[in-house]
């Protein structure tokens, strides 16, 4: 008697094909500008259920345990790749949007899904939740693929925040389930504020703690063993990747938010033991496709297509509400005190990205029992695909027609036409450069144009920056943390 393998070979072959198919087809759909994100998710919905694939897949507790999993990769990957210096231009205005900003986008598309899906104040504010925060997945890709190079101030503020904001959408989610439940429960006790400001004081609190301690912990570790002999970093990646995880997974035991715990811990280990960790970051980048592969199949497969075609149009317009309004007020409230330009609003605004957390986000009321909990999937599933759409596939124009992005300094040609005709060291005096190109002196001539410049800013320089003296713009070209060594010069 032969023993029967069908329980592994199968399912083996099901993935494994899923897969391959997924990369081919992503590699081409690169080249016209669609995320490989959106291919995993596609190849996910035609093997499923309703598609030529026709494979039955019902497993919420499992698509929400690998979801769990590969979102940790994916965030300690992330931070592993922050550098500490961006931190300078993009920490302020990442909090701001990865708290308020959430809290903002939630409320308004909130109100959208009470007014659109017909829902009750809770259960509607329970969709803003859920579609509340930017993708980590969806963000960290397609800024790496979308081959533009933007100024620091947007690129920092961007990732970190896609970083961070995952423990607040987290959050939300799970306070307005509870909401939902104890209304239901004519028994059940409604939450106290207290106990609501207490909950996130625990879930932010140690998410911290245990992020920065345990990174801080695994740097001296790893600098302690050097860069080693260990097969181009993979050992070393190994290592990394189940200490995030023993991390993610002890935080969340104990209350708190495993994503911000592995996004500090990767921080921190990779500013810290920089030198060491830096063989495995190819490694890593590995780790995190084949963990965003699984998760955005996985999440495919849950869809029925013929079911989320009941609520299309509703969700559709709770996607473009949140795409046309929530992000951009909330990013204006939060960036425009900070003295963002216009355009780096507007940039930051589109490039609002959703992923896999939102998708991640509605299984939490699948499995918490919440009554129509469907809805949430399909609404928060439509959402990503309309992101992923329009938003991931243009990334690139929209960088490039806002002029948020920063020319090769050798291509002398683009570099012109952002920082202007002439160079000029920042250590020049306001009274020789106002002499020379006939512009009117202001008050603090005293100053050298660095400092004239760093001033008027009004925050932290970046290369790109600009203002205007007269009929002169004046632009910064080359830092070194908050000094300006080069400014560009174009008289208008």
């Amino acid at each position: 008697m032969v023993l029967s393998l069908d329980f592994l070979s199968l399912p083996l072959l099901a993935g494994a094909a899923l897969v391959f198919i997924s990369v081919l087809a992503g590699v081409f759909s690169a080249r016209i500008g669609f995320s490989f994100l959106l291919i995993f998710l596609v190849v996910g919905i035609l093997a499923g259920v309703n598609g030529p694939g026709g494979l039955v897949f019902e497993d919420f507790r499992l698509s929400f345990w690998v979801g769990n999993v590969a979102l940790a990769v994916i965030l300690l990957d992330g931070g592993l790749r922050t550098q500490m210096r961006t931190f300078r231009t993009g920490l302020k205005p990442s909090l701001l949007l990865a708290t308020l900003g959430v809290v903002l986008c939630t409320g308004i598309t909130g109100a959208a899904a009470y007014w659109l899906l017909d829902l009750s104040w809770p259960l509607a504010l329970l969709v803003g939740a859920i579609v509340g925060s930017t993708d980590a997945a969806a963000v960290f890709s397609l800024l790496k693929s979308s081959g533009v190079h933007l100024n620091e101030r947007v690129s920092a503020t961007l990732e970190i925040e896609s970083g961070l904001n995952d423990p607040m959408a987290v959050y939300l989610t799970l306070t307005f389930i509870a909401i939902a439940l104890s209304m239901a429960n004519p028994d059940g006790l409604p939450l106290s504020a207290p106990e609501i400001l207490l909950s996130l004081l625990e879930h932010l609190g140690w998410g911290g703690i245990l992020g920065l301690g345990f990174g801080w912990a695994m740097a001296e570790l790893v600098k302690r063993l050097g860069r080693g002999e260990d097969g181009g970093g993979g050992v070393r990646a190994l290592l990394v990747v189940s200490g995030g995880l023993t991390v993610f997974a002890l935080t969340t035991w104990l209350g708190g938010s495993g994503f911000l715990a592995v996004y500090l811990m990767g921080v921190v280990i990779g500013n810290r033991a920089r030198r060491q960790v830096r063989a495995s970051l190819s490694a890593m980048d590995g780790y995190a496709w084949l963990s965003q592969a699984g998760m955005f199949l996985l999440l495919g497969l849950l869809v029925t297509p013929t079911e989320m075609m009941k609520s299309l149009w509703p969700a559709i317009g709770v996607s473009l509400v949140l795409m046309f309004v929530a992000r951009p007020v909330s990013v204006w409230l939060c960036l425009k005190p900070l003295h963002f330009s216009g355009r780096e609003i507007a940039f930051v605004s589109w490039v609002g990205l959703r992923g896999a957390v939102p998708i991640v986000l509605a299984v939490f009321p699948v499995m918490a029992g919440v009554e129509g909990a469907s809805i949430y999937f399909n609404v928060a599933f439509i959402v990503v695909l309309t992101s992923l759409v329009l938003q991931g596939s243009t990334i690139a124009w929209s960088a490039r027609r806002l002029n948020v992005v920063l020319p090769d300094l050798d291509d002398t040609e683009h570099a012109r036409l952002v920082f202007g005709d002439f160079v000029l060291a920042a250590s020049t005096s306001m009274g020789d450069l106002c002499m020379f190109y006939g512009l009117e002196l202001p008050c603090d001539s005293d100053k050298t144009i660095g400092q004239w410049l760093a001033d008027s800013l009004h925050r932290p320089p970046v290369e790109g920056d600009t203002a205007h003296l007269g009929k002169a713009e004046v632009s910064v070209r080359v830092t070194e943390g908050n000094d300006i060594l080069q400014v560009g010069i174009r008289i208008t």
